[in-house]
């Protein structure tokens, strides 16, 4: 069986049948961030707790990606196999917004507000044939 694992702790739960994406929520003022914060950017607060935010989310901006991405970002793609993405921010519930590669269906685009899931794929195979699972968003089949 190949082993896969995230490419960085603690973004989503992993492995998981039904996965969310991790970020924090600070105890004291309420404030919520992806990914992740130990320090509350909005008071300071050093008290926050890792929560989950959830797996659907609407779009809210997006671009087409032309260039390949550097590390740690970087996927099994060569310049010559290369395809430009869709590159969008996801409004979670609660107001996180989170950057994303989108995934579309062939000559479909991206429309604001439409409603995305969250999928955990293979990114990347390391040479010891471990896999490397990151998260992108697709069109919320209805």
């Amino acid at each position: 069986m190949t082993q896969q694992i995230p490419i960085q702790d603690g973004l989503f739960t992993w492995p998981s049948a039904q996965p969310e994406l991790l970020g924090s929520r600070c105890d004291h003022c309420g404030e919520a961030s992806f990914p992740s914060q130990p320090d509350c950017r909005n008071c300071g607060s050093r008290e926050t707790s890792v929560v989950p935010i959830g797996s659907r989310g609407t779009l809210w901006t997006w671009t087409i990606q032309s260039f390949m991405p550097k590390d740690p970002y970087r996927s099994d793609e060569t310049p010559e196999t290369f395809t430009p993405y869709g590159v969008g921010y996801v409004e979670m519930p609660g107001g996180v917004r989170v950057e994303s590669r989108l995934q579309l269906p062939e000559g479909e685009k991206p429309e604001i507000g439409m409603s995305l899931d969250l999928v955990i794929e293979p990114f990347r195979t390391e040479e010891d044939g471990t896999q490397i699972m990151m998260f992108s968003f697709k069109p919320t089949e209805e």
